[in-house]
């Protein structure tokens, strides 16, 4: 079952309108929220980022945003999805091809969901990332459907073997194609600011939530290439990955080469997290 706007459907019955802007522009926004256990995982921050990222390019909720969230969960249970996620998209919505907004159209929403387990080998053994310069633009706080730049960063680093491209803007490290990056130096943690070069993951507003309750010091500041290959320990968070330690970039090792011990008091963190959102504890 999928949800189009306030309907479901069986997924071979729905129809996108080929002059769907989402389809023409990449005018949208999404968002991808993770089920465990059959419940969904950090919602509330993630429907909030949709209805922010929507308000930033003016472009209009179908429906209130609590009917949003309660449809979403209820596309879960009609599904019969117990771990995966929920991919939710709105466009502005099937007008003639104009550049300029349309004046009368009204936003269309899809949803579906995806199985998927839990990245274990990943999270557990660490990464292998590449370095590449970040061409997107300048608006990475929007989760727009414009994804072409991380697309051929992320195909560029499946064909060197590796899970993720680490972008950067000349020596500055910006974030990953589809992941937030954070170095770990003398216990400090590094990441980079909220601001228009990089979206504010909902798996790193938890983070920097879990190092401060663990005493960690947070320094959300810019780094540079230099700093990232020389640092102790690099790790990388997104719905996917969820905490996941990067021990080597391009031909560097990272520290030892394994996961350090600092991404690894987060993932318990993460664990305990996730049996709260789950009701387990």
């Amino acid at each position: 079952m999928i949800l189009l706007n306030r309907g479901f459907m069986e997924r071979d019955d729905a129809i996108v309108d080929i002059e769907d802007r989402g389809y023409q522009f990449g005018d949208g926004v999404y968002e991808l929220i993770r089920v465990y256990d059959g419940v969904c995982f950090e919602m509330e921050g993630h429907v909030q980022r949709l209805k922010l990222s929507s308000l930033k390019i003016e472009l209009a909720l179908p429906y209130p945003l609590e009917d949003i969230a309660r449809n979403l969960k209820q596309l879960v249970e009609k599904n019969g999805l117990l771990n995966g996620y929920i991919y939710v998209q709105i466009t502005r919505g099937v007008a003639q091809r104009v550049h300029h907004f349309p004046g009368s159209v009204s936003s269309v929403l899809v949803a579906y969901v995806q199985h998927a387990e839990r990245p274990v080998e990943k999270t557990k053994h660490g990464i292998h990332a590449i370095l590449t310069e970040d061409i997107r633009w300048k608006r990475c706080d929007i989760k727009s459907l414009n994804l072409l730049p991380n697309v051929l960063a992320k195909q560029l680093a499946k064909k060197h073997g590796c899970d993720e491209a680490i972008m950067h803007r000349g020596s500055t490290v910006s974030e990953g194609s589809s992941t937030n990056v954070y170095i770990v130096e003398r216990n400090v943690i590094y990441t980079h600011p909220i601001n228009n070069l990089i979206l504010n993951g909902i798996t790193r507003i938890g983070v920097l939530q879990m190092a401060r309750e663990n005493g960690f010091r947070v320094v959300e500041e810019a780094f540079t290439v230099n700093e990232l290959l020389e640092t102790d320990e690099v790790f990388v968070t997104s719905t996917a990955l969820e905490i996941c330690p990067v021990i080597q970039i391009d031909h560097t090792l990272i520290g030892n080469g394994k996961p350090g011990l600092v991404t690894r008091t987060f993932q318990q963190a993460f664990e305990h997290r996730i049996a709260f959102n789950s009701g387990i504890n």
